[in-house]
């Protein structure tokens, strides 16, 4: 992602609506994981640790991030270690291994997507858990993904693939942000033809509020089913 956005996702990451409810809906899913209550958790690709403090609820918490200045703004968040890193080669905290490892829209940056996949796997005991999401639908690419250095959008069956051959069980895998959906969609099918910016904005509260209602009661249903198309893709994982 370009250096220049760092301080601004950390600001947005407290009160932009995407960010809000989409921490909503990993809680519900971390906490039908069932981890052990003295889990150790890994956040691969914390950027500037919007997710650390809802994470530390759930165990002791470890990140990794290449960025000097966002994993400095990590830091800053006072919790867990947070550690330099890079995936693949490169996974800080020497021989660790957690019982939950968390990619959360980190993949979708990655040139070797499978090769981060592998590295994390050694890093997770065995039977320990994998939680990833990533965007989805090429179709939906935008300057949005241009400036944030994404690779790839993916489809369900392709997500799912990749983290199979990686060595996972693949126990749980659904599109997400289902709801607003349509909407994102014409927004961003806009934008490509006419040309627009990045998505990085506040609404108005009013707006910002009914957003992130809309978008978290997903929480509700995400377990028990699936959602056949959505603006992003969720995925739990066992090692085996």
């Amino acid at each position: 992602m370009e250096a220049a956005l760092y301080p601004e996702m950390a600001r947005l990451e407290e009160c932009h609506w995407w960010w809000l409810a989409r921490r909503q809906i990993l809680t519900r899913m971390l906490a039908r994981l069932n981890l052990p209550p003295d889990a150790e958790i890994l956040e691969a690709g914390c950027g500037t640790g919007g997710n650390l403090a809802m994470l530390s609820r759930f165990g002791a918490l470890y990140g990794m991030e290449l960025d000097d200045s966002a994993r400095q703004i990590s830091i800053s968040r006072g919790f867990g270690q947070i550690q330099s890193g890079r995936l693949p080669d490169q996974v800080p905290f020497g021989d660790r291994q957690f019982d939950l490892v968390l990619l959360l829209d980190v993949l979708e940056h990655l040139d070797d997507d499978l090769g981060a996949l592998k590295a994390l796997r050694k890093r997770l005991k065995p039977g320990g858990q994998l939680l990833v999401t990533v965007p989805a639908f090429k179709f939906l690419w935008s300057h949005h993904d241009t400036s944030h250095h994404h690779k790839r959008r993916y489809r369900r069956k392709q997500l799912r693939g990749t983290v199979e051959e990686a060595g996972f069980k693949v126990n749980f895998v659904s599109y997400f942000n289902t709801v607003l959906f349509p909407l994102i969609a014409s927004i961003r099918l806009m934008k490509k033809s006419v040309g627009g910016g990045d998505d990085l904005k506040v609404p108005s509260t009013p707006v910002n509020r009914t957003l992130q209602a809309l978008f978290a009661s997903e929480r509700h249903f995400l377990g028990p089913l699936r959602f056949p198309f959505g603006v992003s893709l969720i995925l739990t994982a066992q090692r085996v």
